[in-house]
Protein backbone atom coordinates (compact mmCIF):
# COMPACT_ATOMS: atom_id res chain seq x y z
CA UNK A 1 0.00 0.00 0.00
CA UNK A 2 1.66 3.78 -0.65
CA UNK A 3 2.64 5.64 2.49
CA UNK A 4 3.17 9.32 3.77
CA UNK A 5 6.92 8.65 2.89
CA UNK A 6 6.24 8.26 -1.26
CA UNK A 7 6.83 11.38 -3.08
CA UNK A 8 7.23 12.65 -6.69
CA UNK A 9 8.82 15.43 -8.59
CA UNK A 10 8.63 16.20 -12.30
CA UNK A 11 11.43 18.21 -14.24
CA UNK A 12 9.82 21.42 -14.98
CA UNK A 13 6.85 21.76 -16.99
CA UNK A 14 8.14 19.91 -20.10
CA UNK A 15 6.02 18.10 -22.15
CA UNK A 16 8.88 17.65 -24.74
CA UNK A 17 10.31 14.64 -22.65
CA UNK A 18 8.47 14.38 -19.74
CA UNK A 19 11.21 13.11 -16.56
CA UNK A 20 10.44 12.11 -13.05
CA UNK A 21 12.14 11.07 -9.69
CA UNK A 22 10.34 9.09 -7.31
CA UNK A 23 10.28 7.17 -3.91
CA UNK A 24 8.23 4.61 -2.70
CA UNK A 25 8.07 2.80 0.31
CA UNK A 26 5.55 0.10 -0.75
CA UNK A 27 3.06 -0.46 -3.38
CA UNK A 28 3.76 2.12 -6.34
CA UNK A 29 1.63 1.41 -9.49
CA UNK A 30 -1.09 -0.36 -10.27
CA UNK A 31 -0.41 -2.58 -13.73
CA UNK A 32 -0.43 0.44 -16.60
CA UNK A 33 1.22 1.23 -20.19
CA UNK A 34 2.54 4.19 -21.54
CA UNK A 35 3.05 4.98 -25.74
CA UNK A 36 6.35 6.27 -25.14
CA UNK A 37 9.58 4.00 -24.12
CA UNK A 38 10.47 4.48 -20.10
CA UNK A 39 13.84 4.45 -19.74
CA UNK A 40 15.67 5.29 -16.53
CA UNK A 41 17.37 3.95 -13.69
CA UNK A 42 16.96 2.92 -9.93
CA UNK A 43 19.01 4.79 -7.46
CA UNK A 44 18.42 3.47 -4.02
CA UNK A 45 16.44 0.12 -3.04
CA UNK A 46 15.30 -2.66 -5.12
CA UNK A 47 12.34 -1.67 -8.15
CA UNK A 48 10.35 -4.52 -8.57
CA UNK A 49 7.96 -4.76 -11.35
CA UNK A 50 5.90 -7.41 -13.71
CA UNK A 51 6.93 -7.41 -17.21
CA UNK A 52 5.65 -9.22 -20.18
CA UNK A 53 4.23 -11.70 -17.85
CA UNK A 54 7.64 -12.18 -15.05
CA UNK A 55 8.41 -10.68 -12.13
CA UNK A 56 11.42 -8.41 -12.47
CA UNK A 57 13.83 -6.67 -10.34
CA UNK A 58 16.11 -3.39 -10.71
CA UNK A 59 19.08 -2.57 -8.93
CA UNK A 60 21.06 0.49 -8.55
CA UNK A 61 23.41 0.59 -11.64
CA UNK A 62 20.80 -1.14 -13.95
CA UNK A 63 19.22 0.74 -16.58
CA UNK A 64 15.41 0.17 -17.03
CA UNK A 65 14.17 0.43 -20.74
CA UNK A 66 10.34 -0.33 -20.76
CA UNK A 67 8.79 -0.66 -24.64
CA UNK A 68 5.80 1.90 -25.51
CA UNK A 69 2.58 -0.15 -25.18
CA UNK A 70 3.80 -2.87 -22.54
CA UNK A 71 2.14 -3.43 -19.42
CA UNK A 72 3.95 -3.10 -16.13
CA UNK A 73 3.37 -2.68 -12.40
CA UNK A 74 5.77 -1.11 -10.05
CA UNK A 75 6.31 -1.71 -6.09
CA UNK A 76 9.49 -2.24 -3.28
CA UNK A 77 11.32 -5.12 -3.68
CA UNK A 78 12.31 -4.70 0.26
CA UNK A 79 10.92 -2.62 3.50
CA UNK A 80 13.56 -0.23 2.45
CA UNK A 81 11.65 0.95 -0.53
CA UNK A 82 12.90 2.42 -3.99
CA UNK A 83 14.08 5.50 -5.44
CA UNK A 84 14.35 6.13 -9.23
CA UNK A 85 14.42 8.57 -12.43
CA UNK A 86 12.35 7.64 -15.39
CA UNK A 87 12.21 9.86 -18.74
CA UNK A 88 9.42 9.11 -21.37
CA UNK A 89 10.93 9.10 -24.76
CA UNK A 90 8.12 9.39 -27.63
CA UNK A 91 8.50 6.99 -30.29
CA UNK A 92 8.34 9.41 -33.11
CA UNK A 93 11.28 11.17 -32.32
CA UNK A 94 13.29 8.46 -31.44
CA UNK A 95 12.52 7.44 -35.16
CA UNK A 96 13.78 10.56 -36.28
CA UNK A 97 17.43 9.33 -35.62
CA UNK A 98 16.20 5.33 -36.59
CA UNK A 99 15.80 6.26 -40.14
CA UNK A 100 12.85 4.05 -40.60
CA UNK A 101 14.32 1.17 -38.89
CA UNK A 102 11.53 -0.78 -36.40
CA UNK A 103 11.81 0.46 -32.75
CA UNK A 104 14.62 -1.50 -30.85
CA UNK A 105 13.15 -4.10 -28.01
CA UNK A 106 15.24 -4.88 -25.12
CA UNK A 107 14.46 -7.58 -23.15
CA UNK A 108 13.54 -8.54 -19.94
CA UNK A 109 13.08 -4.39 -19.22
CA UNK A 110 16.78 -4.27 -17.41
CA UNK A 111 20.45 -4.25 -18.84
CA UNK A 112 23.54 -2.99 -17.30
CA UNK A 113 24.81 -2.66 -20.68
CA UNK A 114 27.26 0.64 -20.11
CA UNK A 115 26.32 1.90 -23.66
CA UNK A 116 23.10 2.19 -22.63
CA UNK A 117 23.96 3.86 -19.06
CA UNK A 118 25.54 7.27 -20.50
CA UNK A 119 23.03 8.83 -22.84
CA UNK A 120 20.13 7.94 -20.50
CA UNK A 121 22.47 9.37 -17.40
CA UNK A 122 22.29 12.28 -19.43
CA UNK A 123 18.56 12.74 -19.83
CA UNK A 124 17.99 12.23 -17.01
CA UNK A 125 19.92 15.13 -15.53
CA UNK A 126 17.12 17.64 -16.88
CA UNK A 127 15.50 17.38 -13.10
CA UNK A 128 19.15 18.99 -11.82
CA UNK A 129 18.72 21.91 -14.43
CA UNK A 130 17.32 22.77 -17.77
CA UNK A 131 19.70 21.00 -20.39
CA UNK A 132 21.55 22.24 -23.29
CA UNK A 133 19.03 21.80 -26.51
CA UNK A 134 22.09 20.64 -28.19
CA UNK A 135 23.23 18.17 -25.63
CA UNK A 136 19.54 17.16 -24.91
CA UNK A 137 19.94 16.29 -28.95
CA UNK A 138 23.26 14.45 -28.34
CA UNK A 139 22.22 11.97 -26.10
CA UNK A 140 18.88 10.85 -27.73
CA UNK A 141 20.97 10.51 -30.56
CA UNK A 142 23.05 8.27 -28.16
CA UNK A 143 19.90 6.55 -27.09
CA UNK A 144 18.75 5.46 -30.46
CA UNK A 145 22.25 4.48 -30.84
CA UNK A 146 22.43 2.59 -28.08
CA UNK A 147 19.07 0.61 -28.38
CA UNK A 148 19.35 -0.40 -31.51
CA UNK A 149 23.03 -2.16 -30.81
CA UNK A 150 21.82 -3.64 -27.27
CA UNK A 151 18.58 -4.82 -28.97
CA UNK A 152 20.76 -6.45 -31.51
CA UNK A 153 19.54 -3.98 -34.99
CA UNK A 154 21.77 -4.48 -37.63
CA UNK A 155 23.13 -0.81 -38.45
CA UNK A 156 22.45 0.83 -42.24
CA UNK A 157 25.85 2.49 -43.21
CA UNK A 158 24.94 5.80 -45.66
CA UNK A 159 27.02 7.67 -47.63
CA UNK A 160 28.54 11.26 -45.75
CA UNK A 161 27.71 14.50 -47.04
CA UNK A 162 30.79 16.33 -46.00
CA UNK A 163 30.38 19.90 -47.68
CA UNK A 164 26.91 20.01 -45.20
CA UNK A 165 29.11 18.73 -42.42
CA UNK A 166 31.86 21.53 -42.96
CA UNK A 167 29.05 23.76 -43.33
CA UNK A 168 27.98 22.79 -39.59
CA UNK A 169 31.19 23.14 -38.17
CA UNK A 170 32.00 26.43 -39.42
CA UNK A 171 28.91 27.30 -38.01
CA UNK A 172 30.10 25.98 -34.61
CA UNK A 173 32.98 28.18 -34.66
CA UNK A 174 31.10 31.00 -36.10
CA UNK A 175 29.39 30.54 -32.54
CA UNK A 176 31.87 29.40 -29.97
CA UNK A 177 31.39 33.16 -28.17
CA UNK A 178 27.55 33.09 -28.36
CA UNK A 179 26.44 32.96 -24.71
CA UNK A 180 22.39 31.38 -25.94
CA UNK A 181 22.43 27.68 -26.82
CA UNK A 182 22.91 25.95 -30.95
CA UNK A 183 20.68 23.84 -31.56
CA UNK A 184 20.46 20.88 -34.42
CA UNK A 185 17.86 23.32 -35.60
CA UNK A 186 20.48 25.98 -36.43
CA UNK A 187 22.82 23.59 -37.89
CA UNK A 188 20.19 22.11 -39.66
CA UNK A 189 19.75 25.66 -41.58
CA UNK A 190 23.20 26.80 -42.16
CA UNK A 191 24.13 22.90 -43.28
CA UNK A 192 20.94 22.35 -45.61
CA UNK A 193 21.06 18.83 -44.20
CA UNK A 194 18.72 16.64 -42.04
CA UNK A 195 18.95 17.26 -38.40
CA UNK A 196 19.58 13.03 -37.67
CA UNK A 197 21.73 12.81 -41.27
CA UNK A 198 23.83 15.43 -39.70
CA UNK A 199 24.64 14.39 -36.70
CA UNK A 200 25.49 10.93 -37.83
CA UNK A 201 27.90 12.58 -40.78
CA UNK A 202 28.68 14.28 -38.17
CA UNK A 203 30.30 11.93 -36.41
CA UNK A 204 31.66 9.74 -38.61
CA UNK A 205 33.66 12.38 -40.23
CA UNK A 206 35.08 14.46 -37.33
CA UNK A 207 34.83 11.50 -34.29
CA UNK A 208 32.49 12.90 -31.90
CA UNK A 209 29.39 14.72 -31.81
CA UNK A 210 28.04 18.30 -33.03
CA UNK A 211 27.53 19.17 -29.37
CA UNK A 212 30.82 17.84 -28.17
CA UNK A 213 32.65 19.41 -30.51
CA UNK A 214 31.38 22.48 -29.78
CA UNK A 215 32.09 22.41 -26.21
CA UNK A 216 35.80 21.02 -26.37
CA UNK A 217 36.20 24.59 -28.96
CA UNK A 218 34.52 26.90 -26.46
CA UNK A 219 36.81 25.44 -23.53
CA UNK A 220 40.35 25.20 -26.34
CA UNK A 221 39.00 29.18 -26.41
CA UNK A 222 39.02 29.20 -22.21
CA UNK A 223 41.47 27.84 -21.69
CA UNK A 224 44.09 29.64 -24.14
CA UNK A 225 42.12 33.15 -22.95
CA UNK A 226 43.48 31.72 -19.20
CA UNK A 227 46.79 31.03 -20.49
CA UNK A 228 47.37 34.89 -21.62
CA UNK A 229 46.31 35.85 -18.04
CA UNK A 230 42.31 36.72 -18.24
CA UNK A 231 40.62 35.94 -15.52
CA UNK A 232 38.39 32.71 -15.43
CA UNK A 233 35.43 34.85 -15.11
CA UNK A 234 35.99 36.77 -18.17
CA UNK A 235 37.48 34.12 -20.00
CA UNK A 236 34.05 31.89 -19.21
CA UNK A 237 31.88 34.82 -20.72
CA UNK A 238 34.32 35.43 -23.55
CA UNK A 239 34.29 31.21 -24.66
CA UNK A 240 30.24 31.27 -24.27
CA UNK A 241 29.60 29.37 -20.87
CA UNK A 242 26.77 30.76 -18.71
CA UNK A 243 29.08 31.61 -15.59
CA UNK A 244 32.31 30.71 -14.05
CA UNK A 245 31.14 27.18 -12.25
CA UNK A 246 29.99 26.34 -15.92
CA UNK A 247 33.15 26.47 -17.18
CA UNK A 248 34.96 25.10 -14.47
CA UNK A 249 32.99 21.60 -14.07
CA UNK A 250 32.92 20.84 -17.89
CA UNK A 251 36.90 21.92 -17.76
CA UNK A 252 37.27 19.32 -15.37
CA UNK A 253 35.39 16.80 -17.25
CA UNK A 254 37.42 17.23 -20.29
CA UNK A 255 40.89 18.17 -18.94
CA UNK A 256 40.79 16.31 -15.44
CA UNK A 257 41.52 19.40 -13.32
CA UNK A 258 40.27 22.70 -12.33
CA UNK A 259 40.96 25.88 -14.83
CA UNK A 260 42.52 27.50 -11.59
CA UNK A 261 44.97 24.84 -11.03
CA UNK A 262 46.00 24.29 -14.61
CA UNK A 263 46.70 27.99 -14.33
CA UNK A 264 49.13 27.78 -11.95
CA UNK A 265 50.61 24.75 -13.56
CA UNK A 266 51.17 26.74 -16.05
CA UNK A 267 53.15 29.70 -14.38
CA UNK A 268 49.77 32.01 -14.01
CA UNK A 269 49.82 32.24 -10.56
CA UNK A 270 48.26 35.43 -10.39
CA UNK A 271 45.08 34.47 -11.84
CA UNK A 272 42.06 35.50 -10.17
CA UNK A 273 39.52 32.67 -9.08
CA UNK A 274 36.25 32.76 -6.72
CA UNK A 275 35.62 29.14 -7.39
CA UNK A 276 37.90 26.06 -7.00
CA UNK A 277 36.95 22.88 -7.64
CA UNK A 278 38.94 19.69 -6.31
CA UNK A 279 39.56 17.33 -9.42
CA UNK A 280 38.39 14.51 -7.57
CA UNK A 281 35.01 15.81 -6.37
CA UNK A 282 33.83 16.82 -9.92
CA UNK A 283 33.79 13.60 -11.42
CA UNK A 284 34.00 12.85 -15.43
Amino acid sequence: MATSRDWVRQAGTSEHLPCIEAYFQGHGYAPHRHDTYAVGCTLAGVQSFRYRGEHRHSLPGQTLVLHPDELHDGHAGTGEGFRYRMVYVPPALLQSMLGGRPLPFVAGGITADPRLAAPVRSLLQRLDAPPDPLEEDDALFDLAEALSAVAGSAARRRPCDWQAAERARHFLHAHLHASGPVTLADLEQASGQDRWRLSRDFRALYGTSPYRYLLLRRLDLARRLITLGEPLTEASAAAGFFDQSHMTRRFVQAFGLPPARWARMRGQDDVPCTIVQDAGAAGT
